[in-house]
């Protein structure tokens, strides 16, 4: 197959609203903080970004007036701590911001900082006086929890007011979370170092987060992190996918690409201040060891016999590095359970770092054995693809046994020839992208030659194509796809769904993330000064359409509760626009899928609207879609238990689908999925789709 340049990448998009991100504890070997020119990399960043990407927009005050809000939002982003005066003296400022930054000077985001940290200050201060002398949880008022455009207060006292009920939200919080949480089993861990930490109140425990969250801004917040996040305003005012990436940044990217980390064995995500473990690395030291769980939250980290040091409200990335470390070496974490739902009680945990595999985020091929109602067996394969990776570095340095997708994939098409099967499953869920090289490869698995993707760059559109006539698979095949398949996800769904060679079932539509971004490093001889990741060009399907915005819609659409939030290109700030191209030349697939369709949707609905667990599904669905369409919440407590439950069930459900171990076992949608690639399989052989009643049983002619 052919081949493209490594430095082509498709990223996994920015999922605002949808969760958090997510990282993996291994090793790092960054430059101290304060090691950064800070001068030059602006200076570089200003002259090289309106150069390279793929708009040629000039760096001017346009793009220095949303850099500014953007960055005011990245620190202050519910639009609690800044007042309305606040906002105007640095508005003031706007359109000098871009000549600044050229210039190299980047001054202005340390004054922006410096008013915010006196902010926090201050009301951090107020929090405390207002839980000295209690809250009234009686009073039927509520508090606007969606505070993203809310108008910043104009005053004292509309400041107070709104962070009374902030603070009353907090506590109020912590109450229903005991009260829901009562009846909760308190299992203990096994050979957990004999430790516990104090058990707070609920007062003590608001107290403590929003001590812990000023230390975070006081302290932890470093120069690194503070010019990133100003630089990379300037980059998302053009589009929310281009950064500059910090050396420490650039670092995280070829990490999670390589699939190779020195660390614990973990992927964590932010959550209520904390690190939220969502899975542990099969053959990790964490699993190994035993003790640590899915659902465990640290709270601390301590370097072998050293104090623990908190990590309440740091920034996951921050957190990440300190878990991270030298193979052999201790880390000592501080986890709240996660079967305590009170967060009142925490277990200490000695871990020996090691290096781990990323196999959980490798390609994995599973052999499936079921029967539908009419008594037919079935034997399929389902490939579950996590991202599009390769590993970089070690094919840059030449290495012929370098780590790519494409190779796993093929090896595991392979082993399921080997295993006789009615059809393949191919997996893109929560698939965020990874390499465009990849994608192509790995779409031509399942084609013969003929186009993938179509690209537009500054200089015009191509066609990348898949060059090997060799096909891997060529049975029934159906894609899986989710509003978190994104990037590179998109392009072989796309293709596939173009050529007619799959059917694609999921949510209402993929995430819609139609451009491509290029890394740039800006470091010269040994000065490390980070990368530019731009958007240099925005991919087309090979019928014209972009999936840019609009994503790709399956023809067969089942219930997600991702459809309930707020997932996908279009919640994002500053997304470029849907355009369209010509349709490229190519040859549909001989056994085109596309004339039985309707009648894959047909039975599909059929089964749902008789299945039980689907109509459980809507109704978590419609609830959450509910919750999250009123932006005010209650602020009495017997209220807030009910809520609290809802957005367990959510929780729970989330996790699952991110555990491939439940997921195994518990996934309706992949379940539907089976009965869809079932029917595809019919189709194969007789070229007719058998039409089932709602009981799922055929019906009589």
């Amino acid at each position: 197959m052919r081949k493209y340049p490594l430095y082509l990448l498709l990223l996994a998009a920015a999922l605002t609203g949808c969760g958090k991100p997510e990282a993996s504890a291994g090793a790092t070997n960054a430059p101290p903080q304060d090691a950064l020119p800070s001068g030059r990399i602006a200076t570089r960043v200003a002259d090289r970004l309106p150069h390279i990407h793929l708009n040629r927009d000039n760096f001017n005050d346009a793009i220095a007036t949303n850099a500014l809000s953007l960055f005011i939002d990245s620190l202050d982003y519910d639009h609690t701590f800044f007042l309305a005066s606040d906002i105007a003296g640095f508005q003031l400022q706007a359109t000098n911001l871009d000549n600044q930054v050229a210039a190299g000077d980047t001054s202005f985001a340390q004054v922006v900082f410096d008013i915010f940290k006196e902010r926090v200050t201050n009301r951090v201060a107020y929090a405390n006086q207002l839980l000295d002398k209690g809250l009234d949880t009686d009073t039927q008022e509520t508090y606007r929890w969606k505070r993203e455009t809310a108008p910043w207060p104009v005053d004292q006292a509309e400041w107070d007011d709104l962070w009374r009920k902030k603070v009353k939200n907090d506590y109020v919080a912590r109450l229903a979370a005991i009260e829901s949480g009562e009846n909760d089993e308190k299992a203990e861990g096994t050979n957990v170092v004999a430790k516990t930490a104090k058990i707070l109140s609920p007062v003590e425990f608001v107290r403590e987060r929003y001590k812990q969250y000023q230390l975070l801004i006081e302290s932890n917040l470093d120069n690194e992190a503070l010019l990133q996040r100003y630089l990379s305003a300037f980059t998302h005012s053009y589009d929310p996918h281009s950064d500059y990436l910090s050396p420490r940044g650039v670092e995280d990217f070829d990490i999670n690409m390589s699939l190779s980390l020195v660390g614990i064995g973990a992927t964590l995500r932010s959550e209520d201040g904390m690190a939220k473990i969502m899975q542990l690395i099969a053959g990790g030291p964490a699993e190994q060891d035993g003790r640590l769980q899915a659902g465990d939250k640290i709270i601390a980290v301590a370097q072998g016999d050293k104090e623990p040091v908190s990590i309440l409200y740091w920034p996951l990335s921050k957190a990440v590095r300190i878990i991270r470390g030298e193979k052999g070496t201790k880390v000592v974490l501080t986890v709240i359970p996660a079967d305590d739902a009170t967060g009142t009680r925490t277990k200490i945990i000695d871990i020996v770092r090691d290096e781990v595999k990323l196999e959980a985020q490798a390609a994995k091929g599973t052999v499936r054995e079921f029967k539908e109602p009419n008594g037919a067996s079935y034997r399929v394969g389902v490939l579950t693809l996590p991202e599009f990776y390769a590993d970089f570095e070690a094919a840059r340095n030449g290495d012929a046994t370098a780590r790519r997708s494409s190779t796993d994939v093929h090896r595991i098409l392979n082993e399921f020839a080997t295993n006789h099967l009615d059809g393949v499953i191919l997996d893109l869920r929560n698939n965020g992208g990874g390499s465009l090289t990849e994608a192509i490869d790995i779409a031509g698995l399942f084609i013969s030659t003929g186009p993938i993707v179509q690209v537009r760059e500054q200089r015009g559109v191509s066609v990348l194509p898949d060059g090997d006539p060799d096909i891997v698979y060529s049975g029934p095949l159906v894609v899986l796809v989710n509003r978190l398949s994104a990037s590179a996800s998109e392009i072989v769904a796309a293709a596939l769904q173009d050529y007619g060679r799959a059917v694609i079932v999921g949510d209402s539509k993929t995430h819609g993330k139609g451009t491509v971004q290029t890394v740039y490093p800006l470091s010269k001889l040994t000065e490390d000064l980070g990368s530019l990741k731009v958007t240099t060009a925005s991919f087309y399907r090979i019928a014209g359409g972009s999936t840019q915005l609009k994503g790709v819609v399956p023809d067969v659409i089942l219930p997600s509760l991702y459809d309930a939030l707020e997932i996908g290109e279009e919640y994002l700030p500053h997304t470029l626009p849907w355009s369209q191209v010509r349709s490229a030349y190519y040859r549909p697939w001989a056994e085109s899928v596309k004339p039985v369709i309707p009648g894959l949707q047909k039975n599909s609905a059929a089964r749902m609207t008789g299945n039980p667990t689907f109509a459980t599904f809507l109704a978590r669905r419609d609830q959450i879609r509910k919750r999250m369409e009123n932006p005010e919440v209650s602020l009495k407590v017997s209220d807030r238990v009910g809520e609290i439950v809802s957005e367990k069930e959510l929780e729970k459900l989330q996790d699952e689908t991110m555990d491939s171990k439940k997921a195994d076992k518990d996934d309706p949608i992949l379940a539907e999925t089976l009965n869809i690639l079932a029917d595809l399989v019919d189709v194969n052989s007789s070229k007719t789709v058998v039409t089932q009643t709602q009981s799922g049983k055929p019906a009589l002619p």
